[in-house]
């Protein structure tokens, strides 16, 4: 998922500590920029790949992909984590993660992909931190503020301007099916992201647990609906460099961005330049022509999670 981890601490990870204050923060915006510019890739990287593959393939290869980069990550930060991987506890909190996230959660984003243009999907998508508030609110017991549930107002316009193309008032949807199953995924991701949450081990750790079952769950879904090839050579790379870029590599830079920051909030802020940045790639490398009402929509739903925000100190 493009930022998922917007929202993780990083109070578990222990990265070497720098000298100088300034130079701290110059590399803490040197590597969230970084992220920020793979994951503006990701949405282009996946509709190039799934025209080559199935949903349930590009799933698996970067799933896999992904599964080694955090083994090594693990095994960098927290390799005692590893000898507790098979208890009790944890293969149960895994074996549940593993099926949300990643098995069935980009089973249905990929399908997503699959039918609808990029710049409709994502933004879409993009509506998972609201998600998150209602999830908060049912389920941790935190308040719905009216600034919350006036942020989730604009935003949930705006995916109705996506929806429609602009056509709000006839509520004429060019394809219900695939906006439905983008929206999902934003269930089913504040989902995980609840369950995550409640789930006290290092975050590697569990991700490390979640994608290992979730690379099983899709193996086996594969041998019964679908099927593993043969997939050409670029469709294949293509799938890798999803499994690096967005699911891999780019958790370490970001957690890296914000062990560095002074401001783990105003750094985190600079995330919401990646779905603009992302329509820049969609336009030239996809060559969609970009609809307004998708530059529209996607305007009011980061503002919509801007507006969330506001005020506060933490990342959430």
């Amino acid at each position: 998922m493009c930022f998922w981890f917007l929202f993780y601490g990083t109070k578990s990870l222990s990265f070497p500590k720098e000298n100088s204050f300034m130079a701290n923060k110059h590399k803490s915006l040197l590597f969230a920029l970084s992220a920020v510019l793979f994951w503006s890739t990701v949405a282009t990287a996946f509709k190039l790949t799934l025209a080559g593959m199935s949903n349930a393939q590009l799933l698996f290869y970067s799933s896999l992909t992904s599964l080694i980069v955090l083994f090594f990550f693990v095994l960098a930060y927290s390799p005692n984590e590893l000898k507790q991987f098979f208890k009790k506890h944890h293969l149960k909190n895994n074996l549940v993660l593993g099926f949300i996230n990643p098995f069935i959660y980009y089973l249905i984003l990929f399908k997503a992909y699959s039918i609808l243009p990029a710049q409709e999907a994502q933004p879409v998508n993009l509506t998972w931190p609201l998600i998150i508030s209602i999830f908060s609110a049912l389920f941790l017991k935190q308040k719905l503020t009216v600034k919350v549930m006036t942020g989730m107002l604009v935003s949930f316009i705006g995916v109705v301007v996506i929806a429609t193309r602009g056509n709000i008032f006839s509520l004429h949807f060019h394809n219900l099916y695939g906006v439905i199953l983008a929206l999902s995924s934003s269930f089913i991701w504040a989902s995980f992201w609840i369950l995550n949450l409640l789930d006290s081990r290092e975050e590697s750790t569990k991700l490390f647990g979640a994608f290992f079952f979730g690379t099983i769950y899709t193996g086996i879904y594969i041998f019964f609906f679908d099927s593993f090839g043969p997939v050409e050579t670029k469709y294949m790379l293509g799938a890798i460099y999803v499994g690096l870029f967005e699911m891999g590599i780019t958790f370490f830079l970001w957690l890296k961005a914000l062990s560095l920051s002074d401001n783990k909030a105003k750094t985190s802020t600079v995330v919401y330049l990646f779905p603009v940045i992302s329509l820049f790639f969609i336009a030239l490398v996809l060559e969609e022509k970009l609809f307004v009402s998708s530059i529209i929509g996607l305007v009011m739903i980061v503002g919509g999670i801007l507006v969330q925000q506001i005020g506060n100190k933490e990342v959430l």
